[in-house]
Order: structure tokens, then C-alpha cells, then sequence
């Protein structure tokens, strides 16, 4: 078993140890494998591992790994340019990074081309950190009541990208914070919203979102290594 094999059953092992630590439904985590800078075979030892989901953050690396790589649902996760979203919208099962109208128009635009519903997540920027993208908790309700009229667009939930810190304990804030606005949201349900998923936590700080909340995470580093720049 390769060590990406491995590094794959130990995060399993870890969200299962903290849902049954916490009362949560390890079935209702679902795992994103994050592949920014990993090649093919890489990937495809994380897949027979048993990974059914790939994030990736660049829309060329979607374009150039999809077709080498085992087959899975492709999820872009990183900011996505309107001028960019006619590669992969026929490629992508989830673009996690929605956070415009203007991104809105062009992917239901794009999807109803290629005669699909989009399914997307709202981007918050909970900390309104000035170097991430994303809408402010303020302003996402009302970004989702507007969402509802685009027919070629399926608003699954919402995702954050909490700040980079030593002790994941100190993001629990923005996290809780997270929760309270998806279930706030959750009114707002209607035909092309469903608000199914709170995607939150990475490597350093998914055990704390899963506690708060978050029933979808983006785990890279864990489950390859420290990334090849």
C-alpha cells in the first residue's frame, strides 16, 4: 500500500474517531481529496484508496488531468473566472467557489448550453479576509434569495476558507458562525435550493469543523504531502 493509500485510511480513521466522538453520522461526511499540483498517478492511488471526490483549485488542472485520472466526481474548489467557466463546466460535478452574480449568469448560462443544472456552493468569506475571496455572512442570504431565479443552477449549500492558524481552535468562531447562517438559509429552500452541505475545514482544522458543523471537508496535505510548489 502506498503511503498516499495510507495517509488516505488515516484520515477516514480520524473524521470516523471524531463523528463518534461528537454523536455525527460518519456517513453523512463527505471527503473532498484536494490535488492541486498532483499529477495523475498520484490521484489515481488516492481513487483505489478509495476517494470518490477530487477538488481542484485551477481550471487548467482540471483540464489536463481529467481524462488520465480513474473516474470520480470533479469538484472545482478555487476561485473560478466568468471566462473560464465553458472548460469545465461539462467536466465539474461542483463549483464550491459561487460568489458573484455575474459568475451566476455565466455558469447558468453555460450549463443551459450543455442542457445540465449546475450544482454550486455559495463562497463566505466569514473572516473578510482581504486576501480570500467570497461574500460577507451579511450579504450571502440575501445573494442565495437572488440565486433562485436561475433555472440552470442548484444551490447545494455553502463553503468557507477559514484562516490559516497555529491552533485550529481560534477558527472555531468563524465556523460556528458558518453553521448559524446555514441554518438560517435553510427557508430559503425552494426548487433550485436545497442547502444540503456546509463545506468546511482543511487539513489543520477539519476535526474542529466537523464538531461545528460541516459535513463536507477539503483535505489535500493529509492525504498527499506537503505540496510540490
Amino acid at each position: 500500500m502506498s503511503t498516499i493509500e495510507n495517509n488516505f485510511k488515516r484520515i477516514q480513521n480520524q473524521i470516523h474517531q471524531c463523528c463518534e466522538k461528537n454523536g455525527i453520522d460518519y456517513n453523512n461526511i463527505k471527503l473532498i481529496a484536494v490535488t492541486k499540483t498532483r499529477n495523475a498517478d498520484e490521484i489515481n492511488r488516492a481513487v483505489q484508496a478509495g476517494a470518490l471526490d477530487i477538488g481542484e483549485n485551477k481550471v487548467q488542472e482540471i483540464m489536463d488531468k481529467h481524462q488520465d485520472v480513474l473516474p470520480v466526481q470533479w469538484h472545482m474548489i478555487g476561485h473560478l473566472q466568468t471566462n473560464k467557466v465553458k472548460y469545465i463546466i461539462d467536466k465539474v460535478h461542483m463549483i464550491h467557489s459561487l460568489d458573484s452574480l455575474k459568475l451566476a449568469e455565466e455558469i447558468n448560462k453555460r450549463a443551459k448550453q450543455h442542457h445540465k443544472v449546475m450544482d454550486v456552493l455559495v463562497q463566505v468569506n466569514a473572516a473578510e479576509e482581504e486576501s480570500k475571496y467570497g461574500l460577507t455572512i451579511k450579504d450571502s442570504r440575501s445573494f442565495i434569495e437572488t440565486l433562485q431565479r436561475y433555472e440552470n443552477i442548484h444551490v447545494k449549500g455553502l463553503m468557507t476558507i477559514a484562516p490559516f492558524v497555529e491552533n485550529s481552535e481560534n477558527v472555531r468562531k468563524y465556523f460556528r458562525q458558518m453553521k448559524q447562517l446555514f441554518d438560517d438559509c435553510k427557508d430559503l429552500v425552494s426548487g433550485n435550493v436545497t442547502m444540503q452541505y456546509l463545506s468546511m475545514g482543511m487539513t489543520n482544522d477539519f476535526e474542529v469543523a466537523i464538531e461545528e458543523g460541516a459535513n463536507m471537508i477539503r483535505i489535500g496535505t493529509a492525504v498527499f504531502g506537503p505540496r510540490n510548489y
